[in-house]
């Protein structure tokens, strides 16, 4: 069994750090990001990856930064692990951490390489409209995502499936996937495979891509948005300046050749939601008014008026 340090911040993480421990891996030190005020009441909370590593005794950091931080970096070396596993950590590692493990610093990252590198390659692909995504265990270097690959798990994305259950699937292959790295890494028997340059990225969502462009994106590209904003944010717009988030919606057929983009063809609270959109109409499941909470849609309707014809 290894010496790792581990670092890793939210439930994605503490998949990995789970798998670890039930290993029987000695888990020199958790490395998290610091708490968080949250909710209305401001109270602080802990990352997923924190209260696991409380629950199981574990030694905890929570530095504000880990580039230049000279103490934290000493702190490090002093362990002398034998690998670092990092996993949705939340900051870039510098290289002076990167050097310091025997056996190197391994990552989890949740695409196939060198497909969607970045901070969110889970929503993007689920905002892309891809088929397929999947883990890749790999080496970590200087670069974002540019390290070598060691394995790679293939898995089909749902049609109506969002990112967060996709994440949710892909945590529990990502802890499997780590073990098996591992392993490995232990009997000597690991292969490095280069990344090639064809690659995209998935940089970090920003809360103005949310809202929905009813001129120019197609009705699967809308259901996409959704599903792929879903939950972090939620994809919107704005009936009469109050803001609508939609959170679940599906394509029909359009049968509605002549009425302008994002048209209210039909809005009440037995048939429910339906919109006009490019190339289909997009049918509401679910959404949320503003300052209110998400509710299936013919619940919505039954306390909110929408005005047919009207256009978003």
């Amino acid at each position: 069994m290894l010496n790792i340090v581990f670092m890793g911040t939210p439930d994605f993480a503490r998949e990995s750090l789970k798998a670890l421990v039930e290993k029987g891996h000695n888990i020199l030190y958790v490395v998290t990001n610091p708490d968080k005020p949250k909710g209305r009441g401001m109270k602080m909370s802990y990352s997923p990856v924190k209260e696991y590593a409380l629950e199981n005794n574990l030694n905890i950091e929570q530095p504000l930064k880990v580039r230049d931080n000279v103490e934290f970096i000493e702190k490090l070396k002093s362990l002398n692990p034998d690998l670092i596993c990092v996993v949705a950590y939340g900051k870039i590692i510098p290289e002076e951490i990167l050097n310091i493990p025997k056996l190197g610093c391994i990552n989890v990252h949740g695409s196939l390489l060198p497909k969607y590198r970045g901070a969110a390659p889970i929503q993007w692909a689920v905002i892309n409209g891809e088929k397929e995504t999947g883990i890749t265990t790999m080496y970590m270097d200087k670069g974002m995502d540019t390290g070598d690959m060691i394995l790679k798990e293939r898995v089909s994305i749902g049609e109506d499936e969002t990112s967060g259950e996709l994440w949710d699937r892909l945590s529990k292959i990502g802890a499997n996937l780590l073990i098996k790295t591992i392993e490995q890494v232990e009997n000597g028997t690991v292969k490095r495979e280069k990344q090639s340059d064809d690659f995209t990225l998935a940089p970090m969502l920003k809360k103005e891509m949310a809202k929905i462009d009813f001129e120019s994106k197609t009705a699967c590209e809308i259901k996409n948005l959704v599903r792929g904003l879903n939950p972090i944010m939620g994809a919107y717009t704005f009936y009469k300046e109050k803001m609508l988030k939609f959170w679940k919606v599906k394509v029909l057929e359009d049968n509605e050749k002549d009425l302008p983009f994002g048209t209210i063809i039909k809005a009440n609270d037995k048939e429910g939601l339906f919109i006009k959109a490019k190339e289909g109409i997009i049918s509401v499941i679910e959404i949320q008014g503003e300052n209110s909470k998400r509710m299936p849609i013919k619940d919505f309707l039954r306390g909110n008026k929408l005005e047919e014809g009207y256009k978003f």
